[in-house]
């Protein structure tokens, strides 16, 4: 099932900056937690993303990912080689059929019987020294016409070779498209792993709609570079150097000339190309930047509507859009320039061969076949080199799409884990935090010296203001980040000495957003155990209130819940996710306030269903409403990091301390939370 955009409406406050799923099991505290300094570098969306400034290394790489396909590869080398072998061959055959029709013409108008040597001689006695050495130059018949026969055979003779070097170059074609996609799909494969791979810190720290980018976006633009970049380019490369090779057999004087056109492509080439490479990374990060806030937008679209701010965010839209139309406009634009300044030249060197090769003919120092194929050599010398130029822009974009797909799959992964322990199936549910410390940069410690046991079965609040450090205490036990000093221990196994799936196959979470995913209720209930039978879902729908509106759905559990969660109402939402919880019998509960965004009546059902999923199952709740957590065995109050005060909620309400300020927040401040205190004093 695909996820599922979170629906929780209006009442959703914490900031709309495209997070990833992880980062929605976050609060509003992550964000005011987490420092950024400067040596994140790029790793920010509203920062640039990295040009393609080592080309030749990215390309290296980008090339590397043939290398399973290499046999194939080869094959398809091989078809290239031979179709281009044969095209070229192809202009010097016609040159023939022309020498046979310039023959038989000029022969039909000379003296029958009479040797060519003879009239050659005649003509120079007469003063025709230039004819007379065109003359020499042929090898006609006097008094013959045109040789139908072997016309006809060179005419067939070169369909011929077109014909299977079209044939080839289509097979070559079918090849490389089944070559690219086995590498493109392996090359998500890659990503999509690498990304399971990859600590929550990553994702905590990129704006989603550029990841996005680049896992969609990037790889297809690495495809369509791959797909026809690379194949126009091997087929333009080897065809430069076999017309190359067949112009110095035919003249190697006009060869010359030919070639001068290669300098000035290099430069042109080269001069414009490392220009749009710029251009091309900027329209690919302008890319990522503007789906990014697309998908803010879109995921915060109540709130947007809410604040009434449809017309802020259409403007950074068109803001965003306008840089991204900037850039990719330089991009073509000068991309664009590489075509023309190449056809330029190409028809600068036309000019200087049809004339020298005129007077060449003309002096008899080559045959008229001769220098018709020597000028169609030169036209198809100038295309393919117009297409490498104009297949630069493609090849540019492609190597700046791979240097950031690149980033991903070289991005720093989870610390390697160890299973040096293991726990039973069902663990008791033993929690102790011994020392505990943690910060997300050396320079902004975050948990300091963390120290309290939580026993099997009993719940634990943990309350505060924004930024104290509540879901990141959570995460610890998660996993979802690594403790820098000290240990947590489940079950008296330090947590680090099991794998992190073990540990969070222990855990169970409800959080305050109700992340559903796309597919029908009795799946999303399902993904807390994918094992689970029917009966099992029932019996836990059952038990978190869940069935009882289920039941009244047209299609009950297969009702498929759309992509904007329309289907039910917030609190139903709620109720799924507890469910969810529920089905996969965890040891531990981590508890998001869940109820902060539906209304009283439906807060007590979802109250009800906590209730029963916290039965003999050691729990955390991150609180935020004070008056949900009374009967928390124990409450943990955290500010800047600390635990500055645990007890009951009565213990902390005597005390007058932190917890009684909170506490005071949320009621009437006066006197009827002094008489309270007072009574329980007595």
């Amino acid at each position: 099932m695909a996820r599922k955009n979170k629906a929780n409406g209006p009442a959703d406050s914490k900031p709309q900056d495209a997070r990833t799923m992880a980062e929605a099991e976050a609060d509003e505290e992550l964000v005011s937690e987490y420092k950024p300094t400067e040596a994140d570098g790029d790793m920010f969306g509203g920062t640039p993303a990295k040009k393609a400034e080592h080309f030749w290394p990215a390309v290296k790489r980008l090339v590397g990912l043939l290398r399973p396909e290499r046999m194939m590869f080869s094959v398809v080398i091989m078809f290239v080689a031979a179709s281009v072998v044969l095209t070229v061959i192809a202009p010097k055959i016609l040159g023939a059929a022309m020498d046979v029709i310039f023959n038989g013409v000029i022969g039909s108008q000379l003296p029958q019987g009479v040797p060519l040597q003879t009239l050659v001689e005649a003509q120079r006695a007469a003063g025709n020294e230039q004819f007379a050495d065109m003359l020499a130059k042929t090898a006609l018949t006097p008094g013959a016409g045109i040789d139908f026969v072997e016309l006809s055979r060179l005419i067939v003779f070169v369909l011929a070779l077109y014909m299977v070097a079209s044939t080839l170059m289509w097979l070559q074609g079918y090849l490389l498209n089944a070559l690219v996609m086995r590498v493109v799909f392996r090359l998500r494969e890659d990503i999509e792993r690498k990304l399971n791979r990859l600590p929550l810190g990553y994702f905590d720290t990129r704006q989603r709609g550029d990841l996005m980018s680049r896992v969609t976006n990037d790889v297809d633009n690495i495809q369509a570079a791959l797909q026809q970049a690379f194949s126009q380019l091997v087929q333009s490369a080897l065809t430069v150097i076999g017309i190359g090779v067949m112009m110095f057999i035919v003249s190697w004087q006009l060869a010359l000339i030919a070639l001068i056109a290669l300098p000035l492509s290099a430069v042109f080439a080269g001069v414009i190309g490392t220009r749009s490479q710029k251009l091309f990374a900027a329209q690919w990060k302008h890319t990522g930047s503007l789906n990014g806030h697309i998908e803010e937008t879109f995921s915060g679209l109540e709130l947007v509507r809410a604040y009434g701010r449809d017309k802020e965010m259409l403007e950074e839209f068109d803001e965003r859009n306008e840089d991204l139309f900037k850039a990719s406009f330089g991009a073509q634009f000068v991309s664009g320039m590489i075509m023309p300044a190449m056809q330029f030249v190409s028809y600068l060197s036309y000019v200087l061969v049809a004339v020298v090769g005129g007077l060449r003919v003309a002096t008899g120092q080559m045959t008229l076949g001769d220098a018709t194929a020597f000028i169609q050599y030169s036209r198809e010398f100038s295309q393919p080199i117009g297409e490498m130029a104009g297949i630069a822009n493609m090849i540019q974009s492609g190597v700046a799409s791979a240097e950031r797909t690149f980033e991903i799959l070289d991005a720093d992964e989870q610390e390697a884990e160890e299973d040096s322990a293991l726990l039973p199936e069902q663990a008791d549910g033993h929690v102790r935090f011994e020392k505990v410390s943690f910060s997300y940069s050396p320079q902004t410690p975050l948990i300091n010296d963390v120290s309290f046991t939580v026993e099997p079965g009993q719940t634990v609040a943990i309350v505060g203001p924004t930024g104290a450090g509540k879901t990141t205490l959570v995460n610890l036990v998660m996993r979802f980040y690594e403790v820098t000093g000290g240990r947590i221990l489940l079950d008296g196994v330090d947590t680090r000495a099991l794998t992190r799936e073990q540990v969070r196959a222990q855990v169970g979470m409800v959080l305050q957003d109700a992340w559903l995913f796309e597919g029908t209720i009795r799946e999303n209930i399902r993904y807390g155990r994918l094992e689970a039978t029917d009966e099992e879902i029932i019996a836990a729908a059952q038990a978190t209130m869940v069935d009882r509106f289920v039941r009244q759905l047209p299609d009950g559990y297969d009702t498929v819940l759309d992509a904007d969660g329309g289907t039910v109402s917030a609190g139903e939402r709620q109720l799924i996710t507890i469910a969810r919880a529920f089905i996969a019998q965890p040891s531990l509960l981590i508890l998001d306030e869940a109820t902060s965004s539906v209304d009283t009546r439906t807060e007590l059902l979802v109250q009800h269903a906590m209730a029963a999923l916290r039965t003999d199952r050691t729990s955390f709740v991150i609180a935020h409403r004070l008056s949900t957590i009374r009967d928390a065995h124990a409450i943990l109050v955290m500010e800047d990091g600390d635990i500055v005060e645990h007890g009951t909620h009565e213990e902390l309400l005597s005390r007058r301390g932190a917890y009684y300020k909170l506490y005071k927040t949320q009621f009437q401040g006066g006197h009827e939370l002094d008489d309270e205190v007072t009574a329980q004093a007595h």
